[in-house]
């Protein structure tokens, strides 16, 4: 296949575009920077020199390929939900482009929008909350609009993705700690956080654009939950730091943006993307990944 990589010289995306590469798919990856260009060219990718705001020219890219995975999301939380609105727009774009053929669109979201029993793990056929309850399941919602018309889109849906250099949400969280001078987490730090390593990922995603079954729900889960306090604690050894617990009264002003996720039970279940597309996580654990954390300079 040829596949249009959106992010693809993001974290994620350049362990997507490597593994595709690897398993003999050529590979169109989108890149705004050039400073970014020529590492992306190096791993055998073409260029395509463009950004999520010319929808043009994300149309031309998925129009030139059997395949799509957009994994392009702009991570600035300090406006969360006009980035998940841009994303709405941009899997519009890409999903037009895919109108009257077969070829598969993947999109990209988050487990917590499957979280709707409460104590029990997200599945990938629960049912979802809307973009009005979380910002991110504006992907989902224009993802099915998709599907009713009936393009091939599916998606991925990601827990905290991490090796020793990036783990997902946990990285700002890292930063606000190392800000404060202590580590917190909130009541008895019980909450769970589901996790999957970086590779195990990215083979997921070509998995899933490898199979392109319509309006499929995976999630790139390889540890159902991981506690908060158990994170906590590994972040507070590696950076030698206190660990402390707050109340949920405190939290606001110790975590920000990140407060109501910070305290939120999160469990996920990968049983069917297991049982579908044999995807089996070979990955270290976060813990192990928390453990041998490399930590950027002040």
């Amino acid at each position: 296949m040829r596949v249009f990589v959106t992010g693809a010289t993001g974290n994620i995306g350049s362990a997507v575009v490597k593994d595709l590469i690897a398993a003999g798919h050529q590979v169109l990856g989108l890149c705004r920077s050039p400073e970014k260009a020529g590492g992306l060219a190096a791993a055998g990718a073409e260029v395509l020199h463009g950004s999520l705001e010319d929808e043009d020219g994300l149309r031309r890219g998925a129009a030139q390929c059997d395949g799509v995975i957009h994994l392009a999301f702009n991570h600035d939380f300090s406006r969360f939900v006009a980035n998940c609105e841009d994303d709405r727009r941009v899997i519009r774009a890409l999903g037009t482009a895919l109108a009257g053929t077969d070829r598969p669109l993947v999109i990209t979201s988050g487990t917590p929008i499957a979280n709707t029993v409460p104590g029990e793990p997200a599945r990938e056929g629960n049912a979802t909350v809307g973009a009005d309850a979380h910002p991110r399941a504006a992907s989902e919602e224009a993802a099915a609009l998709l599907a009713a018309e009936g393009i091939n889109v599916s998606v991925v849906r990601l827990p905290q993705v991490h090796d020793p250099v990036t783990q997902g949400l946990i990285t700002p969280l890292i930063g606000m700690y190392r800000e404060k001078g202590v580590c917190a987490y909130i009541g008895d730090g019980r909450n769970r956080w589901p996790a999957a390593h970086l590779l195990d990922v990215a083979r997921l995603y070509r998995l899933v654009v490898e199979r392109a079954e319509p309006n499929a729900k995976y999630h790139a889960v390889a540890e159902e939950g991981v506690a908060t306090r158990d994170i906590v604690d590994a972040i507070g050894r590696r950076l030698g730091l206190p660990v402390k617990s707050i109340t949920p009264e405190e939290a606001p002003d110790h975590f920000g943006w990140l407060a109501r996720l910070a305290g939120f039970d999160m469990p996920a279940s990968s049983a069917r993307t297991r049982e579908v597309l044999g995807w089996q996580p070979t990955g270290p654990g976060l813990i192990t990944d928390l453990e041998r954390l490399v930590l950027p300079a002040h």
